[in-house]
């Protein structure tokens, strides 16, 4: 595979588990482009003469979550699992606003992944119940920065080198900022 390409959806994954399939065509970036404040002078018509950056460019990945079974509902949308014996067979929503967040893995068929530490899931049951389409989990990440000082918001990694720091165990955490820019990668081990 060209490792100078990023694309295709390998897997989704909220705290190391698996979501289940993506819906074709549903999943979007969602980038938002970086913000600058332009000032601008009477004595220089049609330029900014200083150009002060506000924030960078950032993401807020979208897509729609189509295998639903119970489990996946509690795992995207919070409520109870309800168990007669030992098998699960309903669900039901929370009653009170919800908030889900941690880290998330999108790995790529391209071989690599976007690691995102902090991230709060914003999703909703959705979709049409037809013989053509399914129910889905409309799904939208909003990225935080990690409560550990010096952690990025997210980064791009190949899928057989995740940071040593991406586990559970570490709190799923990315390496942090170094002075230089450049950081030795870790292999996985």
């Amino acid at each position: 595979m060209n490792k100078d390409f990023m694309y295709g959806i390998g897997a989704v994954k909220y705290k190391g588990a698996p979501v289940g399939y993506i819906a074709k065509n549903s999943f979007d970036m969602g980038s938002v482009k970086p913000e600058a404040a332009e000032i601008e002078a009477e004595q220089v018509p049609g330029a900014a003469v200083l150009v002060i950056p506000q924030s960078n460019g950032k993401i807020s990945p979208k897509f729609d979550m189509i295998q639903l079974n119970f489990d996946s509902l509690r795992q995207l949308l919070g409520g109870d699992l309800h168990k007669s014996g030992d098998k699960t067979v309903g669900w039901t929503a929370p009653a009170a606003a919800l908030v889900l967040e941690g880290p998330w893995e999108i790995a790529l068929v391209s071989g690599q992944s976007v690691l995102i530490p902090n991230a709060t899931l914003l999703s909703d049951l959705a979709g049409k119940l037809t013989l053509t389409e399914t129910a889905k989990i409309e799904v939208e990440l909003k990225l935080s920065m990690p409560a550990t000082a010096g952690i990025p918001p997210y980064g791009v990694f190949e899928t057989s080198s995740l940071p040593a720091e991406w586990t559970e165990k570490d709190g799923w955490l990315l390496p942090k900022k170094s002075t230089s820019g450049e950081q030795a990668a870790q292999p996985e081990g």
